[in-house]
């Protein structure tokens, strides 16, 4: 079964969530504040986070931070926070995916439901993957193994920039629209957040590229989409 972790401080909202979770075979643990999050998260490896940014204790985004010292787990966040700059603070941090308060339950359990599906090991039940590794002069993505290696360590991926990754590399040389990118790695429902696009390749940048600023690998092609090249 699937283990979630609901992390929020407004007791009718943890009610609904909780409810509807079990009611869809999810186990379900819940904190009240980030210090029982962090806590929960370590002694119960929870397969997917739901996070409220506004907690009594300490702001939502540091609990991302202290889960993605130590864990890939997918982080949906949910809050009541409206603007972009706050939501991409999120995402930078490690957030999967936002979620605006108020919420449709059909909606967030389908984005819940996405961001595990991004986590799950590459491969589906076909098996059939036609490219295992592919190799540049700084980095080897390991498709089968869902791991990358730069300079001989591991590089740590969030589960999104992972699939990211993943539909970029077996596209290798070919353009992906912001919208297939989107809609891959995301779900559907979306096409236009190109925000969410923007603030992931800047990660992986980051995380890969020898250059970030002058990326060779990660290649935007402005307003169109994003190109892999070895």
């Amino acid at each position: 079964m699937t283990r979630v972790l609901v992390v929020e401080d407004e007791p009718q909202i943890v009610r609904a969530l909780v409810i509807n979770l079990k009611a869809r075979k999810y186990e379900v643990d819940a904190a009240p504040d980030g210090a029982t999050a962090l806590q929960l998260a370590a002694a119960r490896h929870p397969d997917v986070v739901v996070l409220d940014l506004g907690l009594p204790d300490m702001d939502g985004v540091e609990v991302i931070r202290g889960l993605r010292g130590w864990t890939r787990v997918p982080i949906l966040v949910l809050s009541a926070r409206h603007t972009s700059d706050e939501k991409v603070e999120a995402l930078d941090a490690g957030a999967d995916d936002y979620v605006t308060k108020p919420f449709g339950m059909d909606e967030l359990l389908a984005r819940l439901r996405a961001a595990v599906r991004r986590a799950e090991p590459v491969g589906g039940a076909d098996g059939a993957d036609d490219v295992v590794t592919v190799e540049t002069e700084g980095f080897t993505v390991d498709l089968a193994a869902k791991k990358v290696n730069r300079d001989g360590r591991d590089v740590r991926l969030t589960p999104t920039e992972w699939h990211l990754l993943e539909v970029l590399v077996r596209n290798t040389g070919r353009l992906v629209s912001q919208k297939q990118l989107l809609q891959e790695v995301w779900g559907p429902s979306y096409g236009t957040e190109t925000n969410y696009l923007r603030v992931y390749m800047a990660q992986l940048r980051r995380k890969l590229e020898g250059d970030p600023s002058h990326p060779r690998h990660f290649i935007t092609e402005p307003g169109m989409g994003y190109r892999f090249e070895r």
